[in-house]
């Protein structure tokens, strides 16, 4: 804490500033009791406010009235005191503290509200049930790791406003009453009082809005937006969240990464999260696939996936060929010299069909190359060596295999691969990889339903034949760590033409486009100029960064995984007036609030 407080009848100085430097200082400082020592005659309390610990100690004769008051103080008191800062003798020096080389003698103490004891250590990092974290937050938000996590999140949203201010972005601030536009996931509706039966949606995101800036010739723009979601929930998903959310003109691809890397470099930079230097490496959709059986691979260990259909053709092995036969693939990790039990292997068919697949069969590699495996016998020796060589396996390897559609393969095995990583010991911790996946296809084949669904949002320009969606790729990217999609984003569709003709593929005709985003494809015949952009999930950003495994541990007041807040009780029933004033009735029987 730089700046020093303003001084006033409670306190001078942060507590958790001083230093051995202060030594001989009169100040005054308040906070909670985090701690409280009684030692013979001395009275020793850990004095804690957001700056950090501080001691004070009591001395009979030295605090007079304060040290009688200080045998009645207990956790999370709430006190002022003044003193003289000294040092502490080299003995008593804490090395685990930043003010572990000084203490307060108290010379006075004022206490300001008493607590009573809480329902959990708030002075412990230790377990506690999250919804009794939740119901009393404000007690949770005390404990040092949660303080961290504020701060962390304040540091990288004020370097990420600072980097685009100095490259002239604009801060500018969209609606969060909008109308409904569908894109994914569902609305949150909000009904409209002074229009009966209407309704305002709150925005998933403010992609339309940023777009029209664009047009508008704000050029570069960004703000730090609250999104909103009615989806189920994850540990990285909330109903409502927070992105960076950034747009510009007269672009293209290589400019708007370029950006985001210079705003990424000094945020990562700000939390002491050590990445290589920018440019990152920017991998095609299709070899991240291939390799490691996912859009968001972590790179930090090996075990890449290959494909050993060649290699394995024409064998007798029946569930092989008859998924060569389809079309499909088989694929394969090497696992390296991994001893596992029977019982270990067969739960790995567990792992796959979780995602997909229907089961994982192994071979271990003998040291004449020979494979030890209940389908060896299926193979040829040429076939087996063949297969070891396209997986460059040694003696002593596990190997495993997948076949199915080659999709399902490749995601099956990076579910597989990112298991085995974790089992194994294989991720170095203080190692992370950032990296830029793009060449993303545009649409995917639906065959239930027989038809074309995006991959991103249908704003997003293609690339090739606009007569063959399968063929289209998509000018997107997004930024991956260790992983994590942190975020992403697309040069924009900025001609109505191709517009329409994305809706078309989508299912979605003129009028029913109209409906849905009509003034967006007014906007485009006014001169829209090329634009993209791209929004980054500063939950998500904080978490990784912090440690954390869930964005809940970074945001102030989240929800559960259900959507409720045990703080507020939140979502709740509201009574039959409010319903009348909105025109609404409720068809769901619930108790009425007192």
């Amino acid at each position: 804490m730089k700046q020093p407080p303003r001084q006033n009848p409670y306190r001078d100085t942060w507590g958790g500033d001083l230093r051995a430097d202060d030594a001989g200082r009169a100040v005054r400082v308040a906070g909670w009791v985090h701690r409280r020592r009684d030692h013979g005659g001395l009275i020793f309390i850990d004095l804690r406010d957001r700056s950090g610990l501080v001691q004070l100690v009591f001395h009979p004769d030295a605090s007079g009235a304060a040290f009688a008051a200080a045998e009645r103080l207990r956790s999370e008191h709430v006190i002022s005191v003044g003193g003289e800062v000294v040092r502490r003798e080299e003995a008593n020096v804490n090395p685990n503290l930043a003010t572990g080389g000084i203490e307060i003698s108290v010379r006075s103490m004022n206490v300001l509200a008493d607590a009573e004891t809480p329902p959990f250590p708030v002075d412990e990092d230790t377990p506690v049930d999250e919804t009794l974290r939740l119901r009393h937050r404000y007690l949770d938000l005390r404990r040092e790791r949660m303080r961290d996590g504020l701060i962390l999140r304040h540091e990288i949203v004020a370097t990420m406003r600072r980097v685009l201010g100095e490259r002239d972005f604009l801060e500018i601030e969209t609606p969060i009453l909008t109308r409904s536009t569908p894109e994914g996931a569902r609305d949150f509706l909000v009904p409209s009082r002074l229009q009966p039966g209407s309704f305002y949606a709150l925005p998933q995101s403010p992609q339309l809005f940023k777009q029209l800036l664009m047009i508008a010739g704000y050029e570069r723009y960004f703000q730090i937006a609250r999104c909103f979601r009615d989806e189920d929930q994850r540990a990285d998903r909330q109903p409502e969240f927070t992105q960076l959310d950034l747009e510009m003109s007269f672009v293209e691809e290589a400019d708007v990464i370029a950006t985001m890397e210079t705003v990424m470099q000094a945020v990562f930079a700000v939390g002491g999260f050590d990445v290589a230097p920018s440019p990152w490496p920017r991998v095609r959709y299709d070899d991240a696939i291939l390799r490691y059986g996912s859009d968001r691979p972590d790179t930090r260990f090996g075990l890449e996936i290959r494909d050993v259909s060649d290699a394995l053709r024409g064998s007798e092995f029946r569930a092989f060929e008859s998924v060569l036969a389809d079309g499909g693939a088989v694929r394969a990790i090497d696992a390296g010299p991994r001893e596992m039990s029977r019982s270990e292997l067969e739960g790995l068919n567990e792992v796959v069909r979780r995602h997909g697949g229907k089961a994982v069969a192994w071979a271990y590699v003998e040291a004449d190359g020979s494979w030890r495996s209940p389908i060896a016998k299926f193979f040829s020796g040429v076939q087996v060596e063949a297969a070891s060589d396209a997986l460059d396996a040694q003696g002593g390897d596990l190997l495993l295999f997948v076949a199915d559609r080659r999709h399902v393969a490749a995601t099956a095995l990076g579910a597989l691969r990112l298991e085995l990583g974790q089992r194994f010991g294989l991720i170095p911790p203080d190692r992370h990889d950032v990296l830029w996946m793009v060449d993303f296809p545009m649409f995917e084949y639906n065959e239930g339903e027989s038809r074309w669904d995006p991959l991103h949002h249908p704003f997003t320009a293609p690339l090739g034949d606009l007569d063959d969606p399968g063929s289209l790729r998509s000018r997107a990217y997004d930024l991956v760590v260790d992983g994590n999609e942190l975020g992403g984003g697309s040069i924009r569709i900025h001609t109505p033409e191709v517009q329409q003709r994305i809706f078309d593929w989508l299912g979605l005709d003129e009028d029913e486009a109209r409906a849905r985003f009509g003034f967006l494809l007014d906007a485009l015949h006014y001169g829209a100029p090329p634009h993209g952009g791209i929004a980054m999930g500063i939950d998500r950003i904080v978490a990784i960064m912090g440690g954390r495994d869930s964005i809940r541990e970074v945001i102030a007041f989240p929800k559960t995984a259900s959507g409720a807040d045990p703080l507020t009780d939140a979502p709740a029933p509201v009574d039959d007036r409010q319903l009348r004033e909105l025109g609404l009735r409720s068809l769901v029987q619930a108790p009425q609030p007192s």
